[in-house]
């Protein structure tokens, strides 16, 4: 939610609509993929959404940093997205590895 209303911030506050929906697009990226993993037709099926989650959550974390470093975004801002970004990539990253222990 935070990254759909970011995006809506950077398209009516700062006209920005490259970056922003690119964050967009990665960003909602990590829940699909993770609800379509819980759907899959097999344990590899899981693993291979739950990794496309994971370079989605990477991939999100890029564009944040990328919004700062531009100035479309306060570091505070950056900082807290960061760390909830990061736990998401911990989360996953330990729900893949379980999972392929598990194969």
């Amino acid at each position: 939610m935070k990254i759909v209303k970011l995006s809506q911030y950077l398209v009516r506050e700062k006209k920005e609509y490259v970056l922003s929906k690119q964050l967009l697009r990665s960003g909602t990226s990590i829940g699909a993929n993770a609800e379509e993993a819980v759907g899959g037709q097999s344990e590899k099926d899981f693993i291979a959404k739950m990794s496309i989650s994971y370079k989605e959550a990477r991939e999100s974390r890029y564009w944040i940093r990328l919004l700062y470093d531009t100035g479309y975004i306060t570091e505070t801002r950056k900082d807290e997205l960061i760390v909830l970004i990061d736990e998401l990539l911990r989360i996953i990253g330990s729900i893949i590895k379980s999972s392929k222990l598990n194969l």
